[in-house]
C-alpha cells in the first residue's frame, strides 16, 4: 500500500470517528475547523486518485449528479402500518388482544419509544456496505432514494462491524430538526422562496430531490428503529437488545426515550413523551409501544396491514389559543344559515387558521362563544379548524352572546327551522347566494365539470338575470354571450362547447350535481345503481330508498323531499330535456371486492378523461375525492401531475397509473 492510499485510509476511518462521536454520540471531540480541514484532505486525494473512491467514502455524502428519477423498490419484508390508540383505555385493550391472542395471563413486557414526525426509510447493507435506500411508500413498494439518503450524515454508509448479515436491511425514520427547519426556512424566506410547512414536509421534499446536492445542504438525521431482512441472523432476542446491535453497527438510536416494562410503565412513559414533546429537538406525535420479545412477536404476527405486536399511541391534536374577532353568518347551497369565527390568525400544525366553522345555533349555544373570546382552536384530524373550548375567564366586559339572525342576510327572506333539524335555513330558492352555489355546484369538476364556468362568470350571468338555475345554462347562445363584458367571442364559444360536452351525463354524476342534502358523490354512484331508470327512481317512496344498502333514513328522506318538490321536479324535467342523461353507472364492469370502500383521487393527463374513470371506479365500487388525504387510498396519476402527485407522496399515498387501475377494476390485486 502507498504512502497516499495509507493516507486516504486513515482520513476515511478519522471522518467516520468525527461523524458518529457528533451525530450520534453528541459528544465531539474535534472542532468543525478541524473536521473541514481532514475533509478537504481526503477531496483532494481523491480527486488525485478518482479510482480510488468507493461508495462508503464520506466524501460521497456531498451529493454527485442529479438522479433521472425514483425507480420502484420492492421491500424485503413488508414495511407495515400501525394501529393506533388514542387513550389509556385503548392501550390497555390492546394489551389484552395480545395477552388473548397469545393465551398468557402474566403482564407482557413492552418498549416505548418515541413516534417520529419524519419520514420511514428501509436501508439495505450487503456485506456491510450501505447499498439501497427507499422510501415506505405503500407498505410493500417504496421509491429509491438512495442518492439522498448517502447525504444523512448520522446514516452509516459502512456498518462498524465485520459480524453482520450478507444483507441487513434497516428501519428507520429521517427527519429534520426544529432549529436546523426553522433555519431553512428562513433561509427559503430571504430568497424570495415558498416556505415549507413543517418539518416533516421539508424532510419529505428534500427526499424526493433529484439533485443530491440539494439534500446534502439540507441537515437531515436517521434514527433507527428496527430491522426487516437480515434481523433472525442478529442473534438478539429482544428489541432492546436490537437497538443495542443496531447501535454498536453504528446508527444512532434515541435511546434516552426509550423504555422498558408493563402496560402500566408504557402509558406512564407515553405521559411523559406528552410533557416533554415541545422540549424535544423533533417533533413526535405520539409512542410506539412495541412487544419487546421477537419470539412472541413471530408468534403473534401480522394482518394485513399492521403487526399485532405494536400499536401507536397518538397525542392528542395540536391545539393552540386565539381571539374570536367576529362571528359572521354564511348562507350555503342548501339555503343553510352557518356561524363561522373570524379568528385572529393562528398557526396550528404548520398551517395558518384563520376561520373555524360553528355548524348551527346550537352549537354557538354549547360553547356560549362571543366576540372577543379567546377560545382554544385544535385542527381535527390535522385538518379542520374546531373551536373546541371557550376561556370565560379573559371574555371581554360586555361581550354579548351571538345569534344567527332572523333573516336570510343575502335575501331577506325570513329563516325557517323545519321540524326536527337543527339547522336554520333560507326558504327562498332565488336567493342569489343560493343560485349562485346551486350553479356552481352543477358546474363542479365532479358533477357536470363545465370549463370555464368558475364563480365569477357565473356572478357575471346572475347579474345579467340570464340565469337562475341549472337548467338556463343550456339555453345560451355563443352571441349574447359575447356581448357580456370582458367574455368576447372566442370566450363565449369555448363555454357554449364546454356546455355541450357536459350535455353527455352518467346518471350518477347527474344525481350529484343537482345537489340533494346528504347527496354526495357515493351516495349518488349507489342511487344509480339501485335504480339505472331515472323514472324509478322519481317514482321510487322513502321505504324502498331507504332498503337500499349504504343509503338509510336520513338520505332517503332527503331524496324524497328534494323531488316531492314541484320547483325541484320541474327543474329535473327541464334538464332531462337538455341534456342526455346515461342510464344507470357505467356498467362494463361488476362492483369488485378489490375497490370496496377504497379511495382514489385522479390527476394529470390520462388517455383518457378523468370523468370517464370516475365513473368507472364508481361503478366499481370505489370513491373518488377531489384531494388527496390521509383516508386516500390511491392516487390515479397521469402526465403533468403536479401537486397532487407531491401530496401523495408527503403522505405516503400509493400511486399507480391506468394500467394498474384497469387491473382493479377488473377485481385483480396489485
Amino acid at each position: 500500500m502507498s504512502d497516499e492510499s495509507a493516507r486516504l485510509s486513515e482520513l476515511r476511518e478519522k471522518l467516520e470517528l468525527y461523524n458518529r462521536q457528533y451525530h450520534e454520540l453528541d459528544a465531539p471531540t474535534v472542532s468543525d475547523a478541524e473536521y473541514d480541514r481532514v475533509f478537504q484532505e481526503l477531496l483532494a486525494l481523491e480527486r488525485d486518485h478518482p479510482d480510488w473512491v468507493t461508495p462508503d467514502s464520506p466524501s460521497q455524502r456531498v451529493g454527485g449528479a442529479p438522479a433521472e428519477g425514483f425507480r420502484a423498490v420492492l421491500h424485503g419484508v413488508p414495511m407495515l402500518s400501525l394501529d393506533n390508540a388514542f387513550s389509556a383505555e385503548e392501550l390497555a385493550a390492546f394489551d389484552a388482544r395480545v395477552r388473548k391472542y397469545l393465551g398468557r395471563a402474566e403482564p407482557m413486557e413492552y418498549t416505548g419509544e418515541p413516534k417520529y414526525d419524519g419520514v420511514a426509510v428501509t436501508l439495505r447493507y450487503e456485506r456491510g456496505a450501505f447499498a439501497l435506500g427507499a422510501t415506505r411508500g405503500d407498505g410493500r413498494r417504496g421509491e429509491d432514494v438512495t442518492h439522498n439518503l448517502r447525504t444523512v450524515r448520522t446514516l452509516p454508509l459502512k456498518l462498524a462491524s465485520e459480524s453482520v448479515p450478507d444483507v441487513l436491511e434497516v428501519r428507520g425514520e429521517v427527519l429534520m430538526r426544529r432549529a436546523a427547519f426553522a433555519k431553512l426556512n428562513q433561509e427559503r424566506a430571504d430568497a424570495g422562496l415558498e416556505v415549507f410547512a413543517n418539518p416533516r414536509n421539508s424532510t419529505a421534499g428534500t427526499l424526493r430531490q433529484l439533485d443530491p446536492k440539494i439534500a446534502a445542504a439540507r441537515p437531515l438525521e436517521l434514527f433507527a428503529y428496527g430491522v426487516g431482512e437480515g434481523e433472525a441472523e442478529l442473534g438478539v432476542k429482544s428489541h432492546r437488545e436490537l437497538l443495542a446491535r443496531l447501535r454498536e453497527l453504528g446508527f444512532k438510536i434515541d435511546s434516552a426515550l426509550i423504555a422498558a416494562g408493563g402496560i402500566t410503565d408504557a402509558q406512564r412513559f407515553h405521559q411523559r413523551l406528552l410533557r416533554e414533546r415541545d422540549s424535544l429537538p423533533y417533533e413526535i406525535d405520539g409512542t410506539v409501544v412495541k412487544v419487546d420479545s421477537l419470539a412472541l412477536r413471530e408468534r403473534l404476527g401480522s394482518l394485513n396491514r399492521t403487526p399485532r405486536w405494536a400499536v401507536a399511541v397518538k397525542f392528542p391534536p395540536r391545539q393552540e389559543t386565539t381571539r374570536v374577532a367576529a362571528i359572521e353568518t354564511s348562507v350555503g347551497r342548501t339555503g343553510a344559515l352557518t356561524p363561522v369565527a373570524v379568528l385572529e390568525p393562528v398557526q396550528i400544525g404548520g398551517v395558518i387558521v384563520t376561520h373555524a366553522g360553528l355548524h348551527n345555533q346550537d352549537e354557538v349555544d354549547r360553547l356560549d362563544i362571543r366576540v372577543g373570546d379567546t377560545v382554544f382552536v385544535e385542527r381535527a384530524g390535522d385538518v379542520i379548524p374546531k373551536i373546541v373550548k371557550v376561556v370565560t375567564e379573559k371574555r371581554p366586559r360586555g361581550a354579548r352572546p351571538f345569534k344567527l339572525p332572523t333573516h336570510c342576510p343575502a335575501c331577506g327572506t325570513k329563516a325557517v327551522r323545519a321540524e326536527g333539524e337543527v339547522a336554520l335555513r333560507c326558504p327562498n330558492l332565488e336567493c342569489p347566494v343560493q343560485v349562485r352555489e346551486v350553479l356552481r355546484h352543477f358546474a363542479s369538476r365532479n358533477a357536470l365539470d363545465v370549463d370555464g364556468l368558475g364563480e365569477q362568470r357565473i356572478e357575471q350571468l346572475i347579474a345579467a338575470k340570464r340565469v337562475r338555475r341549472p337548467s338556463d345554462l343550456f339555453t345560451l347562445e355563443a352571441g349574447e354571450l359575447a356581448a357580456l363584458e370582458r367574455m368576447g367571442d372566442k370566450s363565449a364559444q369555448n363555454l357554449v362547447s364546454a356546455l355541450e360536452r357536459a350535455k353527455d351525463v352518467s346518471l350518477a354524476r347527474f344525481l350529484y350535481a343537482l345537489g340533494i342534502r346528504h347527496v354526495g358523490e357515493r351516495g349518488a354512484a349507489i342511487l344509480a345503481r339501485a335504480f339505472p331508470d331515472l323514472d324509478a327512481l322519481l317514482a321510487a317512496p322513502a321505504e324502498k330508498l331507504e332498503a337500499v344498502d349504504e343509503i338509510g333514513p336520513t338520505i332517503a328522506r332527503a331524496v324524497r323531499e328534494w323531488l316531492d318538490d314541484p320547483v325541484n321536479l320541474g327543474e329535473v324535467t327541464r334538464l332531462r330535456g337538455a341534456l342526455r342523461i346515461q342510464s344507470g353507472p357505467a356498467r362494463e364492469h361488476a362492483v369488485s371486492d378489490v375497490l370496496a370502500g377504497k379511495t382514489f383521487v385522479i390527476t394529470g393527463t390520462l388517455s383518457e378523461e378523468r370523468s370517464t374513470w370516475r365513473s368507472r371506479l364508481e361503478a366499481a365500487g370505489a370513491k373518488v375525492s377531489g384531494s388527496v388525504s390521509k383516508k386516500t387510498t390511491y392516487l390515479l396519476a397521469g402526465e403533468n401531475a403536479g401537486s397532487k402527485l407531491e401530496k401523495a407522496r408527503e403522505l405516503e399515498v400509493r400511486v399507480i397509473d391506468e394500467a394498474e387501475a384497469a387491473r382493479l377494476v377488473a377485481g385483480e390485486s396489485l
